[in-house]
């Protein structure tokens, strides 16, 4: 290969979706779990942080966290306080766990998690025997008073979210007797297939039955112990970063075995024309010489919406329209998703159409704006990506990738130095 086309090797962390559903999990299995490679972020420190409100024993390893696991759920003589911060996957996973125990917990989280919804998970866990009491949005703080959970038939509401589901799947083993649930209209599959294949590994029974619906067994988890994979998600950003600078970037330990449905967008740069490469032991990523993006596609992103922005922060640089559909419930994450893309293209001088479930991006030489991130840790990474092409691109706060990748603009640097990076990182 060429200078241009040797590999790089960029440095993705672990996946928070692994990280987090694998804290619970371990946490709910009897015995012990070392979590080697775990994500190291502000969302699975903040899940971790609240596991340990609940009670559960982590202690720091050589490669990553041990976990103690009690078999069931939590305990409190006392009303407890279970501290989410900005995570919504505390916010969404515990209190079903917590359900499955005894006592009275108190669910609380940032500003901006209070705004995220939790009606659907909320009137769940009601229908199953807790007591559960929210705020007057149907969000946090959410106070649930558990007695165990009966377990039975539920139709759940999973349009705008599956984590309500993720999150009552990873409780039912703990249950009196098995859960069936319904899950209507229900996005981001993968995640789900990420779930159950998680909760196999920790020896749950669990039976999809490919039509939305999946029954649990109750009887348990055990503990097993867990190598936690890249994250495919933050990894859209240096696939992105490859096709718009003409160079190859490879994240090993990411491949065709992944439980990561967000490895797909690697699949959708190849729309663009880039060159892409999935082997059992990574994936490679490689740009056209000069950079450029074919466009005048539409592609439908609502099973890998996290990366959507991704795909729409480099659109302009392609040389036809880009409309990415699907992805309705990408309004209801930590900011309006498609509003807010719409709105930091337009400051850049790129022209978008939006509808409730899709954005048009056309292409166009970019002007210098500053990016207003919402504290939304995935806009911020999106646009740096277009940094790397485009000057005077600055970001309003740019230590958000804190939530998941804090090491990120110092990595893209890394990986790209010979381009440009928002000014003021």
């Amino acid at each position: 290969m060429n200078q241009l086309t040797t590999p790089l090797i960029a440095r993705v962390p672990g996946s928070k979706s692994i990280t987090n559903r694998a804290l619970l999990l371990a946490a709910a299995s009897a015995g012990d779990t070392r979590l080697s490679a775990p994500l190291i972020s502000e969302d699975t420190l903040a899940f971790r942080t609240a596991l340990t409100d609940l009670g559960v024993r982590i202690t720091d390893a050589d490669t990553g966290w041990d976990i103690r696991g009690g078999g069931r759920g939590p305990a409190v003589g006392a009303t407890t306080p279970v501290a989410c911060a900005d995570a919504g996957t505390a916010a969404r996973f515990l209190p079903p766990f917590a359900a499955t125990g005894r006592g009275e917990f108190v669910f609380d989280g940032s500003d901006q998690l209070r705004a995220r919804p939790l009606r659907p998970l909320v009137d769940a866990l009601g229908a199953l025997g807790a007591r559960v009491s929210c705020g007057p949005a149907g969000a946090l703080p959410l106070t649930v008073t558990a007695d165990g959970l009966d377990g039975g038939e539920l139709d759940l509401d999973s349009s705008f979210s599956s984590q309500y589901l993720t999150g009552l799947l990873m409780a039912a083993p703990l249950m009196r007797r098995a859960l069936t649930v319904r899950a209507k209209a229900l996005v981001s599959r993968p995640y789900i297939d990420m779930t159950l294949a998680l909760m196999r590994h920790f020896g749950a029974t669990a039976e999809d039955h490919g039509d939305g619906t999946i029954t649990v067994r109750p009887g348990g988890y055990r503990a097993a112990d867990l190598t936690v994979e890249p994250d495919a998600s933050t990894a859209s950003y240096v696939f992105a970063a490859a096709a718009v600078t003409g160079r190859s970037v490879t994240v090993p330990g990411l491949g065709g075995t992944s439980l990561q449905g967000d490895l797909g967008f690697a699949h959708v740069l190849r729309r663009t024309g880039a060159h892409v490469a999935v082997t059992d032991a990574g994936t490679t990523v490689t740009g056209r010489p000069d950079g450029a993006l074919t466009g005048g596609f539409s592609v439908d992103m609502g099973d890998i919406s996290d990366t959507f922005m991704t795909l729409a922060a480099i659109a302009p640089r392609a040389d036809a329209p880009i409309t990415v559909h699907g992805i309705a419930h990408a309004r209801f994450k930590e900011s309006d998703r498609i509003e807010a893309v719409a709105r930091n293209l337009g400051a850049l001088g790129i022209r978008t159409e939006q509808g409730p479930d899709r954005i048009t991006i056309h292409p166009g030489a970019t002007r210098p704006a500053e990016i207003a991130c919402h504290r939304d840790h995935r806009i911020a990474m999106a646009f740096s990506v277009l940094g790397l092409r485009a000057g005077g691109i600055t970001l309003d706060d740019p230590s958000c990738v804190g939530k998941t990748f804090p090491g990120f603009h110092a990595e893209l640097r890394r990986l790209f130095p010979d381009h440009t990076t928002p000014q003021g990182i």
